[in-house]
């Protein structure tokens, strides 16, 4: 049986910083790798949604596993949720194979700093409309897809995002630990990884590979 993993990469990205990842993730679960690259800034995120909607329509495996990071899990939960919902892409396609999902240090709750970075000069401009529709506003969410959905945030303070301000909670760098929770996710970790250290990070692939596998993390 053929299995696949997407990875969705985050903002201001382009998924070549997810090699390390992909490679590791295909080692551990024996399977293709394959990275959905969209544009971060210059489109909004339903059009996002729906190319990684066509993308994954167009995917021949049997087994089909998606992974997120930062605003990628977004984009992944934009998809599951309208993209491929009633009336979406698949009622004139083949449906999807079965998978499951991790998000990866995704602020599905919104995010402070990039609220903060709105009120700079240019920072909405640097954003872009996808940033501006997802990231912007707190948000209570809950998932009620079919899939498994595995979350993992860092509490490795290192990042970016605290230049933007301090922050007095658990948090990776750029991403608040309370940030990433998502009611109906059937299981959240904290790993002591920052923000785009994950993407380099062995712990962090096994982990990922697990729940992928057998829909739980490593005790």
């Amino acid at each position: 049986m053929s299995s696949v993993v997407v990875y969705v990469h985050g903002l201001w990205l382009n998924g070549w910083e997810g090699v390390c990842l992909r490679y590791r993730l295909s080692r551990h679960l024996g399977c293709e790798a394959r990275t959905f690259h969209y544009p971060s800034v210059t489109a909004d995120v339903a059009a996002n949604a729906r190319a990684l909607a066509r993308f994954l329509a167009e995917t021949r495996a049997d087994t089909l596993h998606l992974v997120g990071h930062s605003m990628g899990g977004l984009i992944i939960l934009e998809c599951f949720e309208n993209a491929l919902a009633a009336g979406g892409l698949l009622e004139r396609s083949v449906p999807l194979p079965p998978g499951r999902i991790v998000l990866l240090a995704s602020p599905v709750r919104g995010s402070r700093a990039a609220r903060r970075l709105a009120h700079l000069p240019f920072g909405n401009w640097m954003m872009g409309l996808t940033a501006g529709e997802v990231l912007l506003r707190p948000r209570e969410r809950h998932w009620s897809g079919a899939r498994d959905v595995g979350i993992i945030a860092g509490d490795l303070p290192l990042g970016l995002g605290r230049l933007l301000g301090q922050i007095d909670v658990p948090n990776d760098g750029t991403v608040l630990v309370e940030e990433t929770h998502l009611a109906g996710a059937k299981e959240h970790m904290n790993l002591r990884v920052s923000h785009s250290g994950m993407m380099f990070s062995a712990m962090v692939a096994r982990q990922t590979a697990t729940f992928l596998r057998d829909g739980r993390f490593e005790s």
